[in-house]
C-alpha cells in the first residue's frame, strides 16, 4: 500500500515510526513531515490544510490510504473532499467527517453530544458576546476555580482554569471580544470544575465497533510539580496505575460505547481515533473534551506499546471490521519527557543547533519541533522540539531512563521537566 500521512510534529513521527514497521506499507509520503519522518518515508512539501493539493497528490501517486495526524485537516473536511471526489473516493482515510470531527471543532456541539447520550461530563452552559451578562451570572452561581473554555480550535490552549471571579469574569470578557482566542471564542463554554486525575483514553473506531487503546496521562504545565502556564504537553506516561480493569470498564460501558453508538445512530461518517480527555473523579470516569486525533506527546507513549501492525489496523477501518481485531500490548511501563525551547509557550527562540543525538541509547527520539537548515544541520524550529521515549520495568525506571538521554541532547536553552510520571510512582 502507498500512505500519506499528513502533519509534522512528534505525533506524527511516532505514526511514521510504526506504519513504516508493516509489510503492508510498501511507500510512505508524509506532508509536510519533519527530519524524523524522513527516516521513515519521503517527506512532501505539501501544508497539511492544503485539501486540493493533497487530492491532487494522492490522485497522481495512487496513494491507496490517507492518515490524517492534526485536527485542522478534519475540522477542514478533509474526509468528506476525499469521499465527494470519484477521482479518490476509493481511498481510505483515517480520520472523521466534518461532522464527526465537530466533537473537537466545537466544545458546544461537544457537550451537547454527551447530554444526548448520557455520558458523565460536568455541568456547563455556553455564551456569546450577546449573554455576556448571563455568563457573569453563572459564574456568580458556581464555585472556584472557574473552568472557561473557547468553543473552537485554539491550538490546544483555549482552557483557562481562573482561581477568582474577577479573574473569571474578565477572561470571559477578553475570550468573547476576539482579543484572547480569535474566532475561536466567539463562544465561550463555562464549566463546573471536576476536581480527580486526569488521563487519556484513545479509542480506534470504525463507525460501528472500536478498539480501547493503551491509557496515557500527559503533563501540560511548564513547570515541575505541574506550576506555571499551560503547553501543549511536556511529557507522557502509558499505562496510568489506576486505571486499572475495573476503572476501564467503567470508561467502556459509560463512555466508549454510548459515544460510538451516538455517532452511529446520528449518521455522523466517523473512520478514525477519538481523544478521550477524562477526569478520574474518586473512582468515576467524567469526560472533559473530545479530541478527533491522536494526543500529542500521548502518542510517542502509547504506539509503541501496541505489538499489532498499525497498518492492518487501519485496514480494518477502512473495510469496517476492527471489531474482529484483538489488540496485543506490551505490559512494560513507557515514559515520554518533551525537549522544549527555552521561553516556550510564550515567545522562544527558533534555529539553534542540536547536537549529541548519536549518544542517545535505549530511548526512541521522535522529532517533533525540528529542521534541517541549508548545511544540513539538525536545528530547532518550534517550542516541543523533541520526545524522548522510553521503556521500563516501572515507571521509576522508564523515567530514569528518558532523564538521562534529555540530558545528553544539548542546544541553547534546552528544558525539560524531570519530574514526568513521578507522581504516579505510588500508584505503581
Amino acid at each position: 500500500m502507498k500512505i500519506l500521512l499528513l502533519g509534522s510534529g512528534g505525533r506524527e513521527h511516532a505514526l511514521a515510526w510504526k506504519m513504516a514497521q508493516s509489510p503492508l506499507c510498501s511507500q510512505l509520503y508524509v506532508a509536510p513531515g519533519n527530519p524524523g519522518t524522513a527516516r521513515c518515508g519521503e517527506n512532501i512539501p505539501l501544508s497539511d490544510s492544503d485539501i486540493l493539493g493533497i487530492k491532487q497528490f494522492a490522485i497522481a501517486e495512487r496513494i491507496d490510504m490517507v492518515v490524517v495526524g492534526p485536527e485542522q485537516p478534519l475540522v477542514n473536511g478533509i474526509a468528506d473532499a476525499f469521499q465527494n471526489d470519484p477521482l479518490c473516493k476509493d481511498v481510505v482515510v483515517i480520520g472523521p467527517s466534518k461532522e464527526g470531527a465537530k466533537l473537537e471543532g466545537s466544545k458546544d456541539f461537544a457537550k451537547q453530544f454527551m447530554q444526548r447520550y448520557n455520558i458523565p461530563t460536568a455541568d456547563y452552559q455556553t455564551f456569546t458576546e450577546k449573554n455576556i451578562e448571563d455568563a457573569y451570572a453563572f459564574l456568580e452561581n458556581l464555585t472556584p476555580p472557574y473552568v472557561l473554555k473557547a468553543d473552537g480550535l485554539a491550538a490546544g490552549k483555549g482552557v483557562l482554569i481562573c482561581g477568582n471571579l474577577t479573574q473569571a469574569k474578565s477572561e470571559v470578557k477578553d475570550m468573547l471580544s476576539g482579543g484572547k482566542f480569535g474566532s475561536a471564542g466567539n463562544k465561550v463554554v463555562i464549566e463546573q470544575f471536576l476536581k480527580g486525575i486526569e488521563l487519556s483514553v484513545f479509542v480506534l473506531t470504525d463507525g460501528k465497533s472500536y478498539l480501547i487503546l493503551p491509557s496515557a496521562k500527559d503533563y501540560k504545565r511548564i513547570g515541575v510539580g505541574d506550576t506555571g502556564l499551560n503547553t501543549g504537553g511536556m511529557g507522557s506516561v502509558s499505562p496510568v496505575p489506576f486505571a486499572d480493569k475495573a476503572f476501564m470498564d467503567k470508561v467502556e460501558q459509560r463512555i466508549v460505547i454510548p459515544t460510538v453508538q451516538g455517532l452511529k445512530a446520528e449518521n455522523i461518517d466517523y473512520k478514525g481515533f477519538i481523544f478521550i480527555g477524562l477526569m478520574n473523579v474518586n473512582g468515576n470516569p467524567y469526560v472533559i473534551e473530545y479530541n478527533v486525533r491522536l494526543g500529542d506527546p500521548e502518542t510517542e507513549s502509547v504506539l509503541p506499546r501496541i505489538k499489532n501492525d498499525l497498518v492492518d489496523l487501519f485496514v480494518a477501518v477502512g473495510k469496517q471490521n476492527i471489531g474482529q481485531k484483538k489488540l496485543e500490548v506490551i505490559e512494560d511501563t513507557v515514559v515520554t519527557v518533551m525537549l522544549v525551547s527555552g521561553g516556550y509557550p510564550q515567545e522562544y527562540e527558533k534555529n539553534k543547533t542540536i547536537s549529541n543525538l548519536d549518544d542517545i541509547s535505549g530511548s526512541l527520539v521522535f522529532h517533533a519541533g525540528t529542521k534541517l537548515n541549508e548545511e544540513n544541520v539538525l536545528q530547532t524550529s518550534g517550542g516541543r522540539v523533541m520526545a524522548i521515549t522510553s521503556f521500563g520495568k516501572d515507571i521509576a525506571s522508564a523515567i530514569a531512563i528518558s532523564n538521562k538521554n534529555a540530558e545528553k541532547i544539548q542546544f541553547e536553552k534546552k528544558y525539560y521537566r524531570n519530574d514526568i510520571g513521578k507522581d504516579l510512582i505510588d500508584n505503581d
